[in-house]
């Protein structure tokens, strides 16, 4: 199974969750990829669509080695073992996750146009990926959810690793995808077209979507970020 684009693989996957029409249900994109597969996802079930925002943390001076992910509201996913293969202090990476944290909150109100998100209080809310490869951010996504008040959380992506997907299994109510093959390497070759999301087509998705629908109560991201 492949892909044309990201609305393509957001519209074939929509129709896997139509089940989950109706009210209560908020659809989430992970940033950057993540954002127009749930966009086609939002419209399709006529849900709100928000993001989660994560930032990567990684080896001083060697970008390429990541030792763990951040996301809103304190949730956070480490890899300590590589941590101490990378010989990192306990001042390193409490360093790395404060600046990490700083970028994630500008992150946020860049994308969101404010300092406010879509409440997920007593909400199905449903994450969504353009591909699953490693685990962590989709991981540290639903943790994010849950503290965001969501009462159940489901994972989507088009494709993903079957391995990880089961690993998920650990923290979602549900994990939905496409296509698993056992053997899984990047995302990319999944895709005809898998050219980069920017942060103006982002925030253009998100105002759209918002601009399509009575949008719900919003929360201050003050009161749950930390």
């Amino acid at each position: 199974m492949s892909f044309l684009d990201r609305r393509d693989a957001g519209r074939r996957l929509a129709e896997r969750l139509e089940s989950y029409q109706g009210p209560g249900v908020v659809v989430l994109g992970l940033p950057r990829g993540g954002v127009p597969v749930a966009y086609e996802v939002a419209t399709a079930l006529d849900a709100p669509l928000d993001i989660v925002v994560s930032r990567k943390l990684v080896v001083p001076n060697r970008p390429w080695l990541v030792f763990g992910v951040v996301g809103e509201g304190g949730v956070r996913v480490t890899d300590s073992d590589f941590g101490d293969r990378a010989f990192l202090s306990e001042d390193d990476r409490a360093q790395v996750a404060c600046e990490q944290r700083e970028q994630l909150r500008r992150s946020g109100a860049r994308y969101r146009r404010g300092d406010v998100h879509l409440s997920l209080d007593s909400t199905t809310a449903i994450i969504i990926d353009d591909g699953l490869a490693t685990g962590a951010t989709a991981h540290v996504a639903c943790g994010v959810a849950r503290t965001r008040g969501a009462a159940r959380v489901v994972f989507a992506t088009p494709v993903g690793s079957c391995r990880v997907l089961r690993a998920l299994t650990a923290v979602a109510d549900q994990v939905i995808c496409l296509h698993a093959p056992q053997l899984f390497g990047p995302i990319r070759p999944w895709y005809e077209d898998f050219a980069e999301v920017t942060d103006d087509e982002v925030c253009a998705l998100l105002n759209r979507a918002g601009e399509t629908r009575a949008v719900p109560r919003l929360v201050s991201a003050a009161s749950r970020l930390t």
